[in-house]
């Protein structure tokens, strides 16, 4: 595999997780997953029936079984108990599953991650034992804290969840990728291809998204955009893109030897 995401110490191809609410049904969320070409997908917990509900259709049976990486959430936490309390019953559900995603909201307008309740939460869980991957502001300090109780990703947001808008602070976020040791993945705002694309250039793992591409007008076509944008950006990181220059162009052709007159 070459270039892999490394995620608590396993290797991924793919650096493009995909989330699985707001899908018409189970069957456009498993055709999009596929064409995305995502490794890692989210489950929220307390929104999506992973057995809890016997009576309800069972996300884990419209997915191909052994294919994903499962990352269950803890979407709808406002407290860090709550969160704990989720991530837990997504352990017995899942057996023994060990790799979570945490996001501690800070009011329900928002969607604004509570970092005082991430990180005890996070401390918690990685006390437990969890490989936790976690979502956060873009604060770097934050960032820094998150990964010194030893979470194994830093997901700082683009901009609000669902929204659409994003990377509205580029600064912020290389700020968290020049001190991080751990895999900094953006996780919400994106809205199109090209903001997973910039993502991916600035220096990023990895990009999570769900709203994107559930709500476009056609999901299938916009899963298959964001895996492109995804590797676009990505090679575009790896190759290094040429220095700008203000005020200063360069001409694209030699001008050596050039034909200064004729006959």
């Amino acid at each position: 595999m070459q270039d892999p995401l490394i995620i608590a110490g396993r290797e991924y191809g793919s650096r493009l997780l995909v989330g699985t609410g707001k899908y018409r049904d189970f069957a456009q969320t498993a055709e999009a997953l596929d064409a995305s070409g995502a490794e890692i997908v989210t489950v929220a917990i307390r929104r999506v029936n992973l057995g809890q509900n016997p009576d309800e259709p069972n996300l884990l049976d419209a997915l191909p079984k052994g294919r994903y990486t499962l990352l269950p959430n803890t979407a709808g936490c406002y407290t860090a108990d709550d969160a704990v309390r989720t991530l837990r019953l997504a352990r017995e559900l899942l057996d023994d599953h060990r790799l979570v995603k945490l996001e501690v909201l800070g009011d329900p307008t928002s969607l604004f991650p509570h970092v005082t309740e991430t990180l005890k939460a996070a401390e918690t869980l990685v006390k437990e034992g969890f490989d936790v991957m976690v979502y956060t502001s873009d604060d770097p300090i934050v960032a820094r804290q998150l990964e010194d109780i030893g979470c194994c990703a830093i997901m700082p947001l683009a901009s609000l969840i669902g929204s659409g808008m994003g990377i509205l602070n580029p600064w912020n976020l290389q700020l968290i990728l020049e001190q991080s040791k751990v895999p900094v993945l953006v996780d919400a705002g994106v809205g199109t291809a090209s903001d997973a694309a910039i993502a991916m250039e600035l220096g990023c793992q990895g990009v999570l998204m769900n709203t994107a591409i559930a709500g476009a007008q056609d999901p299938i076509r916009m899963a298959h955009a964001m895996r492109l944008g995804v590797q676009a950006g990505r090679e575009a990181y790896l190759a290094g893109r040429m220095p700008k220059k203000l005020y200063h162009g360069s001409p694209s052709s030699p001008s050596a030897g050039l034909i200064t007159s004729c006959k």
